[in-house]
């Protein structure tokens, strides 16, 4: 399916079908239930993949294919409504014996009460829209001082981006990792862990680069982390494929460090590329196989870790000026051809316009070595042999972060 702002774009050109949803903006065409079924009763289609945007966690487009006898490619409605709200995640999860982060997911949201749970949960902690992803909602408060304009802030984001200001309260870890674990489960109740992925290079709370496996991160704790995440899949009945994100507190090294649940994504990551390269499975194939009713294809024995793999996130956007997103003209685009090292997924090509309407994303570049520093040597390569003109990117930005010694 395509908006009118997207009729020559790369996705309409390779599809042997291809149905038009509506007007550019995406209220009136991605995020268009009703558009969406139509295209899908038009063509006969018996599923409809929801990508991993726009309406891919919504209770209610999941229920609206029930509803027309149409699969979902994904979780049933009651799964994504169980974790869409943070609140009632953190609380199943608790329940369920997975470790969660202090903090305050109650109903009560009146002022005195958040004040009152914030002296109890301590300075520094961070301010979060129940609804919320991206960042959006996201206040850090460093002191009480500072506690009512970040409430007032983060309420305010929340009602504009997601219509709902309920805020949660959590303890602010000042050294964290974020390490994500991919799972799958089946309609029978097998579940298992594809491994885990390090999204710990963030900006303004978006994730830039990616990896996996984890670096420095024991078998003991490998294993930890993929058996809580299995425990939190079952705890909810899911099916298909998902993320348990953890956020792992650091500030005393890796080794033995205490991690906790922050949230599940109910959907296929845009940075599930590095799982696919370390496992050589193809996880959309695994999703279409699971929404046709089959079991699992393999084990958890079975799924094998291989070398270590990069994604960077190519962004039309100026680094330099707090990453402002672009748009305009791609008046040149190359990059290196694909090898068994080197992938490059993306919807634009040279001559298309990166527009207002959408995601600036231009690019995914995905890079497979043996090790992490072999890796880190095809990302440079791959990146130095990327050009992009029209529009300001991250391109130098990303390059320079695989020249850090720190990193």
């Amino acid at each position: 399916v395509y908006s009118k702002a997207d009729e020559e774009s790369l996705h309409v050109k390779f599809a042997d079908e291809a149905v038009c949803i509506g007007p550019a903006p995406s209220s009136e065409s991605y995020l268009k239930m009703s558009n969406i079924i139509a295209a899908a009763e038009i063509t006969n289609a018996d599923a409809i993949h929801p990508g991993y945007g726009f309406l891919s966690e919504n209770t209610g487009f999941a229920k609206k294919c029930e509803d027309e006898g149409i699969i979902f490619i994904g979780p049933n409605a009651a799964a994504i409504e169980a974790m869409g709200s943070k609140s009632r995640a953190k609380s199943i999860m608790r329940d369920h014996d997975v470790p969660v982060i202090p903090g305050y997911q109650g109903d009560d949201q009146s002022v005195e009460r958040l004040v009152k749970e914030a002296k109890n949960v301590g300075f520094p902690l961070l301010l979060k829209a129940t609804a919320g992803g991206g960042g959006k909602g996201m206040r850090l408060v460093e002191n009480k001082d500072d506690f009512f304009s970040s409430l007032n802030g983060a309420k305010n984001e929340a009602k504009g981006a997601f219509g709902n200001d309920r805020v949660i309260l959590e303890k602010y870890i000042r050294r964290a990792r974020h390490i994500e674990v991919q799972v799958f489960a089946d309609m029978v109740g097998n579940a298992v862990y594809l491994h885990e992925r390090d999204c710990s290079l963030q900006r303004r709370h978006q994730k830039v680069v990616e990896e996996a496996p984890a670096p420095d991160l024991s078998e003991d704790m490998r294993y930890e982390l993929g058996e809580t995440a299995i425990k939190a899949v079952k705890a909810i009945k899911y099916r298909g494929a998902g993320t348990i994100e953890f956020i792992v507190d650091v500030e005393h090294g890796l080794k033995d460090a205490p991690f906790y649940f922050m949230e599940m994504n109910t959907r296929l990551q845009v940075e599930h590329p590095v799982t696919e390269m370390i496992t050589g499975i193809d996880l959309v194939e695994w999703q279409l196989r699971i929404a046709a009713g089959e079991r699992l294809p393999l084990s958890q024995k079975d799924i094998k870790l291989d070398g270590h793999a990069f994604e960077v996130r190519i962004y039309a956007e100026d680094p330099a000026n707090g990453f402002l997103p672009q748009t305009g003209k791609l008046h040149h685009f190359s990059y290196p051809d694909e090898t068994d090292n080197l992938r490059l997924d993306t919807g634009i090509e040279e001559g298309d316009e990166v527009s207002i309407y959408y995601d600036p994303m231009i690019a995914k570049l995905i890079v497979w070595g043996q090790s992490r520093s072999e890796a880190i040597r095809h990302m440079r390569r791959a990146l130095s042999k990327t050009a992009i003109a029209g529009v300001k990117t991250n391109l130098e930005f990303l390059y320079n972060i695989f020249n850090r010694k720190a990193f």
